[in-house]
């Protein structure tokens, strides 16, 4: 079983450390996959660098009780999900920063130890997207200084100057299966 650990927010900042790594290699190619039945769209990196660390995943629950869940595997994240959608506001002319460094993320394990673990935190969550629902912004706690990253071709986090995890970016997602 997982150990499991509750991490509240802090003064509205988020507080998932990560490490950052220059990534000489292009980032990995993203798989989506919509649920119609439930709305849950998940986001499955392929191609993604090995490392090492904790497998499990980071789960992120707004305060509106939407969740953003981070699967973490050998200490990389593999996957984003949007389990419960927070309210998503429209913005006609939503594109993510100019300036992106490519970039392997690593979450450490919360105890150094690897292995598996679940960790669960509550912030709040806003949702942002552009007209067409194909760029989708989550920004996790209150607004501060970023600087973006992109872990896959799709897949884009913002950190801030602490590199603790301040947002996430989801690119190219394709059309609610329903609205085809």
């Amino acid at each position: 079983m997982p150990a499991r650990l509750s991490l509240p927010s802090s003064r509205g900042s988020v507080s998932i450390a990560v490490r950052i790594e220059p990534a000489p290699d292009l980032p990995g190619e993203v798989e989506y996959r919509w649920d119609p039945d439930t709305d849950i769209l998940t986001a499955n990196l392929r191609g993604q660098a090995p490392g090492t660390g904790a497998s499990g995943s980071v789960e992120i629950e707004g305060r509106d009780g939407s969740w953003l869940v981070l699967d973490v595997e050998a200490g990389r994240i593999h996957g984003v999900e949007v389990a419960v959608w927070p309210d998503v506001r429209k913005r006609s002319a939503l594109r993510p920063p100019a300036d992106i460094v490519d970039a392997h993320v690593s979450i450490p394990s919360p105890d150094d130890s690897g292995g598996v673990a679940a960790l669960e935190m509550n912030t709040a969550l806003a949702a942002e997207s552009d007209d067409a629902e194909r760029t989708i912004h989550f920004t996790l706690g209150k607004y501060r200084e970023t600087r973006t990253v992109r872990i896959a071709r799709e897949i884009l986090l913002d950190l801030d100057t602490r590199d603790r995890i301040a947002g996430v970016w989801l690119l190219d997602v394709p059309p609610f299966p329903a609205d085809q």
